[in-house]
């Protein structure tokens, strides 16, 4: 089912349907300016004005449609719940193809972009429609990071193909909300749309649904991408570390605790961590487009049935978990309403065409009976309705916390793939300076594309984990800078070039970001010191250790934009939660031990350089000699290993210490890094010398990476 929200001047009294809702996020928060947008960005979306916004100003352009006739309605389009969905000894095969394939564009036509305007507007006045503007979000139903490239509107009729943004577009306008910090989760949960409808009511509208009509789908019509139906598999146990009962027993135990009869999980990293299971249905991330319903005695997963192989099936009927077609869900949702279920469901998360579904459900069941004021025992977070009618548990998904804490082969799959990766970055690195030494000339696309090459060649590999951002001098001071084949710049050999760049394997996802230089030398290092080296007491949250990352750009009046840590899945997303390290010290997740969280500062200088240094830490306990208050203590194990450029490091800057420091970690680089590996579990390595990993039969680098290697591992020494 398809459902909108419109923004109509209240004139007359709307009775809210039972599937009212707005399915998908809009994001109004500060936009980069057009020169931080790549040179593709900016001229695919040159209909759009691009300028900066706040709910505040979004809604004065409501009150400048309402001067131009009394009866104006603004339309809030949001995405669709419209249905779209190997196990055994076989690996998935590699999925990633160079950027050359993956990035094709369509001829930069004017006539047909400006022939795509023309036919929404003309949209605008039909029948049953009669609106003056048009709001196209970028995400899906499910809040996600990525999405399936047939829910690409936003990109699709703006030609902006920036992973967040707002397009706005109104008789004689188009706009473009955009935000320079990608890769954030931007979610118009429930919550956020009763915050949209709060606001929206203080200007004379309110919101009414529209259903089953999408305007850009409407003329996308038959060029509109097919929905993703690619199979199913499981995640096989010694990747998991956890049978599904077993997730499911604890889970049931929370909703017994908690007073709840049943969850809605909508959030597909959960689902896919629950069961066991992934998918290939949006790029970058191992997903299946699915929902899930647990309750105390049974589970239902809402998928496309064409994707479910024999062995997931085989896999779902051991745990208990039935099958229902995607597009289910709302009858569900309504259904256990009106058998008075105390749902769980997490509002800021959960879009609102469900929430608003199981309360409409909830106050029709209570009229039809009439209601007395009685409800099961239980914690409610939040009511709704007259005289408290239970609105069900609204309350943060016990599964992200559960998924953040990483059990032993989760830990052991992480570190393992770590190292085939550092293998394929030094084969990558050597490549790049021997190339540079002799003087070829390489676009930013060839040399993404080149490592993904050397990427494909090791065990387990699948897919990046976001697209590579490969920026030479300027461009790399472009947070989440996205090269284009027909407009990116040449690899200088006189600039800085930053490389940020991850991968998925079949056991783990992960995030590398480096800056090498070719000539000269920049000072960064520091931060990335002093929080891997941090021991803090338990129960911290992750915000306290960020000012340990800003310090030393402090002392020098600098600073960084973007956050320093956030977590990362197990096979799973490149961005994960509850925890972060980060200077919005609203989210107070304590760290907690097996957590993943990155090390990432960094210091971009605008149309000059960027540089960062990142590494994952795994959370563990620290043994330290006192225990304060009968606390333990905490710190980080680094399960990164690529060589930090020491010719970018000016040692006269650090500490002998910090020194000490790098030349430890470039210790265990080349150890881990030229040791030698054996098959456990098919991919696993393991390493026996100061972390009591396993044995060895061959090296992991060698020739000229092996030689690379050793030379930019070298000890240095302070003068």
């Amino acid at each position: 089912m398809e459902v909108a929200a419109a923004i109509r001047t209240r004139t007359t009294t709307t009775t809210m349907p039972s599937c009212s809702s707005i399915y998908n996020p809009i994001n109004f928060s500060k936009s980069i300016s057009i020169s931080r947008l790549s040179r593709s960005q900016a001229s695919s979306s040159r209909y759009f004005h691009l300028f900066s916004s706040s709910v505040s100003s979004f809604l004065n352009l409501h009150s400048n449609l309402n001067k131009q006739t009394n009866n104006s309605k603004f339309i809030v389009r949001n995405a669709t719940t419209s249905s779209i969905s190997s196990s055994g000894n076989k690996e998935p095969k590699i999925s990633a193809k160079p950027s050359s394939e993956l990035r094709k564009r369509k001829p930069n036509n004017k006539d047909i972009d400006d022939d795509k305007l023309i036919a929404l507007r003309q949209l605008f006045s039909k029948p049953g429609i009669g609106i003056d503007a048009y709001i196209i979000p970028s995400q899906d139903a499910h809040q996600s990071e990525f999405i399936a490239e047939c829910f690409s509107r936003r990109a699709y009729i703006s030609g902006f193909t920036g992973s967040a943004g707002t397009a706005v577009v109104t008789r004689d306008k188009a706009s473009l909300w955009t935000d320079g910090r990608y890769f954030l989760q931007f979610l118009f949960s429930s919550n956020e749309a009763e915050e949209i409808k709060e606001e929206i009511s203080k200007h004379n509208h309110e919101l009414v649904p529209l259903y089953d009509i999408n305007l850009v789908d409407q003329i996308w019509k038959e060029s509109r991408p097919k929905p993703p139906m690619e199979p199913i598999r499981v995640h096989e146990i010694r990747y998991a570390g956890v049978h599904v009962s077993a997730k499911l027993s604890n889970l049931r135990s929370d909703l017994i605790e908690a007073g709840s009869s049943a969850i809605v999980i909508t959030m597909l990293d959960e689902i896919a961590w629950l069961l066991n299971l992934r998918g290939n249905d949006i790029p970058h991330s191992p997903v299946m487009y699915a929902y899930l319903i647990v309750e105390i005695d049974g589970a239902k997963l809402f998928v496309d049935n064409s994707k479910v192989t024999p062995d997931v099936l085989a896999h779902l009927k051991s745990s208990g978990v039935e099958l229902r077609p995607y597009d289910s869900i709302l009858s569900e949702i309504e259904s256990l309403a009106n058998q008075g279920r105390q749902l769980w469901m997490d509002t800021s998360r959960v879009n609102a065409a469900i929430v608003s579904t199981f309360r409409f459900g909830k106050n029709r069941a209570s009229a039809d009976i009439g209601y007395k004021g009685k409800v099961k025992a239980g914690r409610h977070d939040k009511s709704d309705g007259d005289a408290g009618r239970p609105a069900g548990l609204c309350k943060v998904s016990p599964i992200t916390l559960a998924k953040a804490v990483k059990n032993y082969a989760e830990l052991q799959g992480m570190r393992n793939s770590h190292l085939r990766d550092a293998a394929a970055l030094t084969q990558f690195w050597s490549w790049l300076e021997e190339e540079i030494r002799k003087g070829a000339v390489l676009t930013e696309v060839e040399v993404s594309d080149k490592l993904l090459e050397f990427r494909a060649k090791q065990d387990g590999f699948l897919d990046t984990s976001f697209d590579t951002i490969s920026g030479s001098g300027a461009n790399g001071a472009i947070i989440h800078y996205k090269p284009e084949p027909e407009c990116c710049d040449v690899v200088d050999a006189k600039k800085l070039f930053l490389l940020d760049s991850g991968g998925q394997y079949i056991d783990e996802a992960f995030y590398y970001e480096h800056a090498t230089s070719f000539n000269w030398s920049f000072s960064h290092l520091q931060g990335h010191i002093a929080v891997d080296q941090a021991v803090f007491p338990e129960n911290t949250p992750g915000f306290v250790l960020d000012a340990l990352a800003r310090s030393a750009l402090w002392k020098v009046g600098l600073d960084y934009r973007h956050g320093t840590g956030h977590g990362v899945g197990a096979a799973l997303n490149v961005h994960e939660g509850p925890q972060s390290i980060s200077f919005r010290f609203g989210n107070m997740t304590p760290l907690q031990k097996g957590m993943i969280v990155s090390n990432e500062p960094g210091y971009y200088e605008d149309h000059s350089f960027g540089i960062r240094i990142e590494n994952l830490l795994v959370v563990k306990e620290i043994n330290t000699p006192n225990h304060f208050g009968g606390i333990g203590y905490l710190g980080f194990e680094n399960i990164t290993f690529v060589p930090i450029q020491a010719k970018l490091v000016d040692l006269s800057l650090m500490s002998a210490a910090e020194v000490d420091w790098l030349n430890d970690y470039h210790s265990q680089v080349w150890k881990k890094c030229n040791c030698s590996v054996c098959s456990i579990c098919n991919y696993g390595f393991t390493y026996r010398i100061s972390l009591g990993w396993e044995a060895m039969v061959s090296p992991l680098v060698e020739g000229g990476a092996s030689k690379w290697l050793w030379d930019n591992t070298q000890p240095l020494v302070k003068p």
